[in-house]
Order: C-alpha cells, then sequence, then structure tokens
C-alpha cells in the first residue's frame, strides 16, 4: 500500500529492502497463549563480520533492553545482523546469533550482536520466551526482499496507539550529482496513546499511558560517515512526532541504521571515505522523516484485528480509515 506521504518518491517494493541487497527475515510463534516472534535485518553480503559496514544508533528514550549499541556507538560498525523480538527473549536471541555467526566464522572470539525489543505483554505471555536458536536461524534462512508486514515475527503481539501494530516499513528514492540513493525504515511499533494519533478519530481508551517501545531501523546507499547516519537517524523522530508522539516516558524509543556504501581502502595506515556534503543533508534528513511516518502507518495498516491476554479486543488501522484513499 503507498501512502503518499512526504514529496520524496519510493523504491519499487517501498520496503527497506529497496536498498541494494538489504534483506529481512521473519519467525512466528503462534501457540497457545504465545503470540511473538523474532524479525532480523541483514546487510548485504555473505558475511557481515568480514564486511563490516558504517552504523550508528540514537536513543530518543531509553527504557529499553537493547544489547550491542555501546560497541556500535563505538567503532561506527555493525558486525551482524540486526535482530529484534520481544523483551525477554532478548538474551536468547542474542546467543542465537553468537552460534550463527560462529557457523560462519569458526574460531571467532569476539562478536558483536545487536538485538532490540519491544514487549509484547499485553498479546503474548511474555514469560515463556518461546523464541530461541531454531526461529532465529530459521528468520535469517528465510530472509529476503520480499518479507510480511504487520502482526508478524516481532511484531506479531506489539500494540501501537492502542491499535494492532506490527512491522511496517518504507523507503525514498534520492536523487544527487545523476545517480539514485535510497534510503529505508522498517520499524517494531508498539507504543503511542490513542488520543494522541493525529490521523483519525479514535474511541477514548485504547491506550491509556505511552509505554512500550518502538523500534526504528535505517539503511541506505547512501555514503555517510558514522556521524552524518547518526544526525540522520535522528530525523526519523520528525516521523513518529508527525504521528503525534511526544516520546513518552515508558516507551523506549530506539534507531539504529547503517550504510552499505563502502569505504575505500588508500593503502597504509590510512582509510579514505567518500561521504556526503554536509550542505547536502537535507535530502535524507526528509527521507528518513517520511519513512519513519509511512513505516509506522504501515505497520497498522497491514496488521490484523487480535485479542489482549485479558480479553480486550485489539481493533485495526482499516476499522477506522475505511480504505487507503483516507491514510
Amino acid at each position: 500500500m503507498n501512502m503518499n506521504i512526504g514529496n520524496l518518491s519510493h523504491g519499487p517494493g517501498n520496503r527497506i529492502t529497496d536498498v541494494p541487497g538489504v534483506r529481512v527475515g521473519h519467525a512466528t510463534v503462534d501457540e497457545g497463549r504465545c503470540h511473538t516472534g523474532v524479525t532480523v535485518i541483514l546487510p548485504p553480503g555473505d558475511n557481515p563480520f568480514t564486511e563490516k559496514k558504517t552504523a550508528a544508533a540514537c536513543v530518543f528514550n531509553g527504557y529499553g533492553k537493547t544489547l550491542g549499541l555501546v560497541q556500535v556507538e563505538e567503532l561506527g560498525t555493525l558486525e551482524t545482523p540486526i535482530a529484534l523480538t520481544n523483551t525477554l527473549n532478548v538474551g536468547k536471541v542474542h546467543d542465537a546469533l553468537v552460534s550463527w555467526m560462529l557457523r560462519l566464522n569458526p574460531g571467532l572470539t569476539s562478536v558483536n550482536p545487536v538485538v532490540c525489543e519491544c514487549n509484547d505483554s499485553r498479546l503474548s505471555d511474555i514469560a515463556r520466551r518461546p523464541i530461541g536458536e531454531a526461529e532465529v536461524f530459521a528468520a535469517l534462512e528465510s530472509a529476503s526482499a520480499d518479507f510480511a508486514q504487520g502482526a508478524v515475527g516481532a511484531g506479531r503481539g506489539t500494540v501501537c496507539y492502542g491499535l494492532k501494530g506490527g512491522i511496517g516499513s518504507a523507503s525514498r528514492l534520492m536523487a544527487l550529482d545523476g545517480r539514485t540513493y535510497t534510503l529505508g525504515v522498517l520499524v517494531q511499533s508498539n507504543y503511542g496513546v490513542s488520543k494522541d494519533l493525529r490521523l483519525t478519530a479514535l474511541p477514548e481508551g485504547l491506550a491509556e499511558s505511552d509505554r512500550g517501545s518502538i523500534i526504528l531501523v535505517l539503511a541506505t546507499d547512501l555514503p555517510l560517515s558514522q556521524r552524518q547516519l547518526k544526525r540522520v537517524l535522528r530525523r526519523t523522530s520528525v516521523g513518529m512526532a508527525r504521528l503525534g508522539s511526544y516520546i513518552g516516558h515508558g516507551s523506549g524509543e530506539i534507531a539504529v541504521g547503517f550504510t552499505t556504501a563502502a569505504p575505500v581502502s588508500a593503502g597504509g595506515s590510512f582509510l579514505t571515505q567518500t561521504i556526503l556534503r554536509e550542505e547536502k543533508i537535507n535530502l535524507p534528513f526528509r527521507a528518513a522523516g517520511e519513512c519513519a511516518e509511512e513505516a509506522i502507518l504501515q505497520s497498522l495498516w497491514h496488521a490484523a484485528p487480535d485479542t489482549a491476554l485479558d480479553g480486550t479486543a485489539v481493533r485495526t488501522l482499516r476499522e477506522f480509515l475505511g480504505d487507503a484513499g483516507r491514510v
């Protein structure tokens, strides 16, 4: 579904995987009281540890249980896939990524898996922690450019603005010096209060407080330094704000991203890198804001109605919009 958010054109799939080489995979668990999953975002290449990408992270509100962001911030590189899951499965997913990386790199003695989370305990019995190595490996093995959105993978049990949330994605194209670059965002949406959604009138009481989290993953093939990438990541908050979020105390709001543009070695002790001129950075700023806004809406639009563990009905955005033309 294309929502005509902003001024920039979207890529052919309007997903993060419009960035060449990026893949996304899910594993979803729907068993009894467990309605949860894991989603993985893979950078291009066969081995992320030997083909590290420039990366950065931005924490808008730190009520979250991420792993791996400290080293990303310090070294400015990504050396594993990025995994999304629920709060109490972070450690198990981290362990599974270590196992997967050891298969690719026998003898590895240090690796920095990046795992982010949202709390899906309204819809899933989170203490049962059903996501392990089998589920993570299944998500990795199924990863492709064509992936489902909505209540799948890490978005299976999430709630956003009091409605059924999930996984959503969008992309934007950027023309510079005769070349077209792509920026894409994928979200795991699980935040917001229904009365704040600046889109349509919703009944009061769908969500009483802003607690839960949103994870935003950004990928681009635009050549950016780590510092520039962090500046671009900050603009994903524009998309959140345009939909009404004030980034509440009880919600972890975290963005992590990478560029697939590789530095070029000049030999010896030095590395040369092509990066964007600072006065041109408004273009990816705009792309990040537009992508984040639309990705959140896509997560809501593709989700199906559900029922919370306490029996409360969790409704969908479609019920209130009626058709795509009203977005």
